[in-house]
C-alpha cells in the first residue's frame, strides 16, 4: 500500500488513545493516531514519526501518524503503526497470489458466528471448490529481534481465535496471518508474558487445524508491502 504525502516530526505527548502532540516543520501540531493500541514503547517524547497529510480541508486534524522510528543500540527501526494497514497489505497480497492460489472471492469484514473476521475467500475452479476465512493481525512490538503480539491484553483475540476453531470444525479452512510492520525480525511469537491467554487460545487453535502464517513487510515512511514469510514460534 503507498500513503499520500508523508512529512517527518517529532512526537512530543498522546494525551489520549485518539490524538498525539508532534512538532511538524518547527510548529505545534494536533495529529490523529491511526492507532489505538498503547504503543508505550513506540511513542517516547523527542522521537522521529512519520505523518501523512489529509487531502480533506474540512477534518478537525491536518495529519496522521502513521509510522515512527524505534531508537536501539543496533540501530534505528522504522515501524509502520497503522492500525489499518495490515488488512489491506494482506488483501493486495492474498489478490495477487500470495495464498498459492487467486481467490475467486476475497471478501473483507464477513461476519461468521459472534465474530467478524478480517477476510472470507472462496476459491472455484473446475474438480476444486473451497472456503475459509483469514483474521488479520498487525504487529509492531519487537523486542530483541522478536516480533511479538500482543503488546497489551486482547480478549477479542482470543474470541477471534476461538471463533476460528468453530469455523474449522464446521468445515471451513481457517487462518491467522501476522503482518509485522517492521523489517529485519527472527521470528514471531504470542507475548505470553502480557496476554497468556492469547497465546493458549493460538496454541489451541493450531491444534484444532487453523493456519498460522507471518508475513514480514517493507516499510518506508510512505509504503508498507509484504515482502517475505517469517516463522512462527509456539
Amino acid at each position: 500500500m503507498v500513503y499520500g504525502k508523508i512529512l517527518p516530526g517529532v512526537f512530543q505527548a498522546r494525551p489520549n488513545r485518539f490524538i498525539a502532540h508532534v512538532e511538524v516543520e518547527g510548529r505545534p501540531e494536533v495529529c490523529h493516531v491511526k492507532n489505538t493500541g498503547r504503543c508505550r514503547e513506540l511513542l517516547l517524547p523527542g522521537v522521529k514519526v512519520w505523518l501523512e497529510e489529509s487531502a480533506n480541508p474540512a477534518r478537525k486534524t491536518r495529519y496522521d501518524l502513521i509510522a515512527v522510528e524505534k531508537e536501539r543500540e543496533e540501530g534505528p527501526l522504522l515501524i509502520n503503526m497503522d492500525s489499518q494497514a495490515p488488512n489491506r497489505v494482506f488483501g493486495e497480497w492474498a489478490s495477487a497470489g500470495g495464498l498459492g492460489f487467486q481467490p475467486t472471492i476475497l471478501r473483507p469484514e464477513t461476519t461468521y458466528g459472534n465474530s467478524r473476521f478480517d477476510y472470507y475467500w472462496e476459491l472455484s475452479e473446475p474438480g476444486e471448490s473451497r472456503r475459509g476465512f483469514w483474521e488479520v493481525k498487525g504487529v509492531t512490538l519487537e523486542e530483541r529481534g522478536a516480533a511479538r503480539f500482543p503488546d497489551a491484553p486482547t480478549l477479542r483475540g482470543v474470541k477471534h481465535l476461538e471463533e476460528l476453531v468453530l469455523a474449522r470444525q464446521a468445515g471451513y479452512e481457517a487462518g491467522v496471518c501476522f503482518i509485522v510492520q517492521m523489517a529485519g525480525m527472527d521470528h514471531v511469537e504470542p507475548n505470553d508474558a502480557t496476554h497468556p491467554e492469547f497465546g493458549a487460545a493460538l496454541r489451541r487453535a493450531v491444534r484444532a487445524g487453523v493456519a498460522v502464517l507471518a508475513l514480514e513487510c517493507a516499510v518506508s515512511p510512505d509504503r508498507l508491502a509484504v515482502s517475505r514469510s517469517v516463522p512462527v514460534w509456539l
